[in-house]
């Protein structure tokens, strides 16, 4: 028995310092731990070695799916790839790195910030009555060009 059995945390800034520290911490002591971080490598890590003890790192979307389907309530995350948005500028301010982000994509460009609300408009329509509880990938195939 760990003194967080049957509970669920939610853990942001997971990816490193007091906030990894934190997850491993309450997966061990049998928290279905959600997890957040800024860098997807750093969070990816965390995940395998939560699951490497034993533990169960559960998706935020899957929680609320879970928790609250049953009232009707469907939760859905978008995985989200490059996009054209003030901090994507950020991320990439010159034409050299816009170009480099773009060629990690398979459709060799970064999405409009109205091609990811499209995307989200389905999911919170009836179009998608039956979906809960999905990672959903909007990424112009960054995440199969990465794996």
């Amino acid at each position: 028995m760990g003194m967080l059995d049957g509970k669920v945390a939610i853990v942001t800034g997971a990816g490193s310092g007091i906030g990894r520290a934190a997850a491993l911490l309450f997966a061990r002591e049998g928290a279905k731990v959600v997890v957040t971080a800024r860098r997807k490598a750093e969070l990816d890590a965390l995940v395998a070695e939560i699951g490497g003890h034993g533990g169960e790192v559960v998706g935020l979307a899957r929680v609320i799916a879970a928790e609250y389907g049953p009232r009707g309530i469907r939760a859905n995350a978008l995985l989200v790839g490059g996009t054209d948005t003030p901090m994507g500028r950020v991320a990439a301010p010159t034409p050299e790195a816009r170009a480099f982000v773009e060629s990690l994509h398979a459709l060799k460009r970064i999405a409009a910030p109205e091609e990811i609300a499209q995307a989200a408009l389905f999911l919170g329509s009836d179009a998608s009555s039956f979906v809960t509880g999905a990672a959903t990938p909007v990424d112009g195939g960054i995440s199969m060009n990465r794996a």
